[in-house]
């Protein structure tokens, strides 16, 4: 998108230890899932999100952000959270707790100049004031944080025995499973969030995916990461509310994650659309129905990218509703395996001696065949050329 030309008062050379003025159109959301999805390189996203998670940093980063103005707090010292660290070390400028009224201020695709802790409009007027962080700034509120960690804890302990006696069942049980077109019976089930290293993770598993076959399942904006990265998702699992409109036209089978009464808000927008999709009643988050399905339907391993496994990304996604995803884990345990470790335990079932032996008796074979041709002298000199520098190729795949 074409920035339109604006004429900015001077920008002043900043005050040591304070970032300089930056340019940019203002794009805003409360929701910052939402909001990167219509974020171009130069813009200054305008969030309101406490405690800002490394994944949506990493989002905020991937779209080359010229600076964040965020109406919270981006660390309040309720946990460790590592988004503010990210944006800094990529030299995003990060301006905190301006106010909720800032949302209403800023207009959607205004030009803006962001000078330290000030939000100016076109005409130079202070539009949003905050305090500008640095290193230093948010490296003493990250060390107050880690001493809350175990307030944390013992909360995240306690919503999950109270998910766990609420809904035992899930536990023991798992889920009804609706009538679905695609088969995961005795097959590799790949579910797919945006989350954690979703890209590095989708890149380590391309011999993987390619080898074998695995069904690939996204949750939500999961179908998104699949498409950027070259796959075509069979199933999409969500409440279809950060995934786009592309993502769900892809041909995907459609199940919408509805509550345990039965309202499925993402019914509604699929609906929308002119698609059809199936619900799934259940509790707990969609990335948890997406590991309980495939159980459910039989597969036989389930890899996940980008899904919650440690207790940092726990504590990093920041509401009680994780407590499901720790019980869901132990219902599937059996059969999910991180990408990290499919990459590491992942060996392809061809080795390279049996490649080599397979080369060799193909080139005794050619052997053979020029030197019982009458043109044998003439194809035996090409041949060993070509031999050679095939033989120098291959033996530096072993280097």
């Amino acid at each position: 998108m074409k920035v339109p030309f604006v004429k900015f008062p001077r920008v002043r050379p900043g005050r040591a230890g304070t970032p300089s003025g930056v340019v940019g159109i203002a794009r805003v959301d409360q929701r910052t899932k939402t909001l990167v999805k219509r974020l171009n390189p130069g813009d200054i996203a305008v969030i309101d999100h406490a405690d800002l998670d490394r994944v949506s940093a990493d989002e905020l980063r991937a779209c080359k952000v010229a600076g964040v103005v965020n109406a919270a707090r981006s660390l309040t010292g309720r946990y460790p959270n590592l988004g503010p660290h990210i944006l800094l070390d990529s030299g995003i400028p990060l301006v905190d707790d301006v106010g909720q009224d800032a949302l209403a201020r800023v207009t959607e695709g205004q030009p803006v100049r962001l000078d330290g802790g000030v939000l100016y409009d076109a005409g130079g007027q202070a539009i949003a004031k905050g305090i500008p962080q640095t290193a230093e700034t948010v490296g003493t509120s990250f060390e107050a944080a880690q001493q809350g960690v175990a307030t944390q804890i013992d909360s995240f302990a306690a919503n999950t025995l109270e998910f766990l006696r609420r809904e035992r069942d899930l536990l023991t049980n798992g889920i009804d499973v609706p009538e679905m077109a695609t088969k995961m019976d005795g097959r590799h089930v790949l579910v797919v969030v945006r989350g954690y290293r979703y890209r590095e993770d989708l890149r380590t598993l391309r011999p993987y995916i390619r080898e074998y076959k695995p069904v690939l399942v996204a949750v939500d904006g999961g179908a998104d990461a699949l498409i950027e990265a070259g796959y075509r998702p069979r199933v999409i699992i969500g409440d279809m509310d950060s995934v786009t409109d592309e993502a769900l036209r892809s041909g995907a089978e459609l199940v919408v994650h509805a509550y345990p009464d039965g309202q499925a808000p993402g019914q509604e927008r699929v609906e929308a659309l002119g698609l059809s999709a199936v619900p799934l009643p259940a509790p707990g988050t969609s990335e948890d129905v997406a590991l309980l399905l495939a159980d459910a339907c039989g597969a036989s391993l389930i890899a996940v990218v980008g899904t919650h496994w440690t207790l940092e990304e726990f504590l990093d996604k920041g509401r009680p509703g994780m407590a499901s995803t720790f019980l869901t884990h132990l219902r599937v345990g059996a059969k999910v395996v991180n990408a990290r470790g499919v990459h590491q335990l992942y060996h392809s079932r061809i080795s390279a001696w049996a490649l080599l032996i397979l080369v060799l008796a193909a080139a005794v074979t050619l052997v053979v065949a020029v030197a019982s041709s009458p043109a044998g002298p003439i194809l035996g000199d090409y041949f060993s050329a070509t031999w050679h520098s095939f033989a120098y190729w291959f033996t530096g795949l072993f280097r």
